[in-house]
């Protein structure tokens, strides 16, 4: 456990100004007490290394620097001073690989972009040598406050951070790197809004800073906004066809957006510039399973692979198409890799859920419970989910959407009736509901949508996160002109995920924390809740990793809690809403009953029987979830009471969940 830097304070500041004065024996002393009761101490580990080397006790100090990387994998000074070690022993190659990663998880590090710079001139390399020392000339241009800013945003003190850059833009309200820095901060803490109007007035200060348009099209595209980033990235794109992150840009919008066909044309534009880079090589994987082409996406996450064995994100991809087989030797390399303490913290969360996929494909349950388990606690310790807020907010929707809202609000919002919101918890089979509905002609299949989500944030109506949140009390005095306009904005703003087929499908599953908004700006969409047996939900989500948006599945008593809130929450609905508002779809009975249920869903939506939704795996489309290859085949009763092999685990989940749902009652 990463300990808090303000232990031992008065022992760290000590030991600083012992290394500074060269007493570096007495440093050492000092920082052993510190370590002796906290292991893990960030800060005294890293000086305890620079001692260590400076004592030229270079065993000493590699060993408390692999301690450093053990406790933050992405601690860059931890690899500046790897650097500094290997170029004291003469080691070239070892502290120019080292000084690379330490930028790479710190750009603000001035002595690791001169240092590469240093060897690279040495080694002749004279154009790397010159992007290096460009590098460390803009940051030492650089205010010493924003330097410090960055320092601080790199080492995850975001709060601090924040308070440096405020104060610094106070007296420089127009300074368009802390504008850009602030902008990075919001959005590290979810304050998208605020980084929004940030990069949108920085460009408008300096329009041909690129860096400013790179980071405007990422918070767009955290904000769902995948219109406007399409936008930003073509223009990008359109001043240079020939960049490489011009293309790469504007391949992944494209992507977002569902033109597959424009995403792969350019992603082999990509490649023939750079034939082997591995994350281009993700990204066109991506793409190809998207589309249904699996083989050709193994191919390509491969490729990647071989570039970079390491490349944990394209390890992880060939286990979500759940149909791959790890092969002995590719177990044993993710093995290799992930016992490496260099190992990015997101490459050894996607590692441990590939190695959780590969021992279960053995039926080695332990060890595949010990990966998954590992990677969702690496997980688990970057996010502030609480179980407490989740109630909190669930509360807050039932204490707000009673049955007199919904009878005062009736009839208010947008009439048209073209969505069709498949709800429920991940993992769910809501994506072979939507693949059967999606197989009717009168019906786009789309993808999960984030537009109701981020209507949601929007009526928070705050944009840090000590304000009071507005949303879901906004909900009783909106008045009809801005109900109607909402329903009308979400129509609109889904209009490009659609090919023009009357009704569509949106199965973000998180919409069942919002069916009062969606029932109040859009009273004539259908709703679907997608349920399964709890532990085959909560489990399926357990070893799922999700990319974004659902923390709650990775502790199991969280998934059970959450879970058990769902289907309180959904018997809420069921209570409020007008009748027949919602349709209850049990996975089982689809398994049981494929025919009966197919009808049942169509007779719900107003739509005419079509034998192609019987026949939904011979439907032709994008599918970009989990569940992609299987909906892509018959049905199968494959997924059920995959939870029984871990069943010596799972007491904690059956605890959250309460006997009542463990038992289907």
């Amino acid at each position: 456990m990463i300990s808090d830097p303000a232990t031992h304070a008065e022992d760290l500041k000590q030991a600083q100004l012992q290394i500074q004065a060269g007493q570096f024996a007495r440093a050492l002393e000092r920082l052993s007490s510190c370590l002796q009761a906290d292991p893990d101490h960030l800060e005294a580990l890293y000086m305890s290394a620079v001692a260590a080397r400076y004592l030229q006790q270079f065993s000493d100090a590699q060993a408390f620097i692999t301690r450093l990387k053990t406790a933050s994998p992405e601690f860059g000074r931890a690899y500046q001073e790897e650097g500094h070690l290997a170029r004291d022993q003469g080691l070239q190659t070892q502290a120019l690989a080292a000084y690379a990663q330490a930028c790479q998880y710190n750009p603000a590090l001035v002595a690791s972009w001169t240092a590469q710079a240093k060897i690279l001139t040495s080694l002749g390399e004279v154009q790397a040598a010159e992007i290096a020392q460009a590098h460390a000339d803009r940051l030492t241009a650089l205010p010493r406050h924003l330097v410090a800013v960055t320092n601080h945003l790199y080492e995850g003190r975001l709060f601090k951070a924040e308070d440096l850059c405020r104060h610094f833009l106070r007296g420089h309200p127009r300074h368009t790197e802390a504008m850009r820095l602030l902008a990075e901060i919001g959005s590290r803490l979810g304050v998208l809004g605020d980084a929004d109007i940030l990069l949108k007035s920085a460009i408008e200060i300096e329009p041909d800073n690129i860096q400013l348009r790179f980071d405007y099209i990422q918070v767009l595209r955290k904000q769902q906004k995948f219109t406007a980033a399409l936008v930003e990235a073509e223009a990008l794109y359109a001043r240079d066809q020939k960049n490489p992150l011009f293309i790469s840009h504007y391949a992944i919008e494209c992507m977002q957006t569902g033109d597959l066909k424009k995403a792969l044309s350019l992603f082999d534009k990509l490649l023939e510039k750079l034939p082997n880079d591995p994350a281009t090589l993700t990204s066109r994987g991506h793409a190809l399973k998207t589309a249904g082409r699996q083989e050709d996406a193994i191919a390509s996450y491969l490729s990647a692979i071989a570039n970079k064995p390491d490349h944990g994100d394209a390890w992880y991809a060939l286990a979500n198409l759940k149909t791959y087989t790890f092969s002995e030797a590719e177990l044993q390399a993710m093995q290799r890799e992930e016992a490496k303490p260099s190992l990015g913290h997101m490459a050894r969360v996607h590692i441990c859920f590939a190695l959780g996929k590969a021992f279960e494909d053995r039926q080695s349950y332990d060890e595949a419970f010990a990966y998954y388990q590992r990677g969702n606690q690496l997980k688990l310790a970057r996010t502030r989910y609480t179980n407490e807020q989740m109630l909190a907010e669930f509360s807050a929707q039932k204490r707000t959407c009673t049955a007199a809202l919904f009878a005062h609000q009736a009839s208010k919002g947008h009439p048209a009736a073209d969505p069709i919101f498949i709800v429920g918890l991940p993992r769910a089979g809501s994506t072979l509901i939507e693949q059967i509905l999606a197989s009717h002609s009168l019906v786009d299949g789309t993808f999960e949508l984030p537009n109701i989500l981020s209507l949601a944030h929007r009526l928070r109506g705050r944009q840090y996160l000590s304000e009071r949140n507005n949303y879901p009390d906004i909900l009783r005095n909106l008045p009809a002109q801005e109900l109607e306009a909402l329903g009308a904005q979400y129509i609109e703003t889904t209009r490009i995920h659609r090919q023009g087929a009357p009704f569509f499908t949106d199965k973000m599953p998180n919409n069942f924390r919002h069916l009062g908004l969606i029932n109040l700006i859009l009273p004539n969409a259908k709703i679907i809740d997608a349920r399964r047996n709890p532990m085959d939900c909560c489990w399926s989500g357990f070893k799922q990793l999700f990319a974004e948006g659902q923390e709650f599945t990775y502790a199991l008593e969280d998934i059970g809690h959450y879970y058990a809130a769902y289907v309180d929450l959904m018997d809420h609905w069921d209570q409020v809403l007008p009748d027949g508002c919602i349709l209850r779809v049990q996975h089982e009975d689809v398994l049981d009953d494929l025919e009966g249920q197919v009808r049942r869903l169509l007779d719900y939506c107003g739509l005419p029987f079509e034998q192609g939704c019987l026949d939904f795996y011979e439907t032709d489309r994008a599918v970009r979830t989990a569940s992609s290859e299987q909906v892509r085949r018959p049905i199968s009763r494959s997924g059920q009471d995959q939870w029984r092999p871990y069943e010596a685990h799972l007491d904690p989940l059956r605890t959250a969940l309460g006997m009542s749902l463990v038992n289907g009652e």
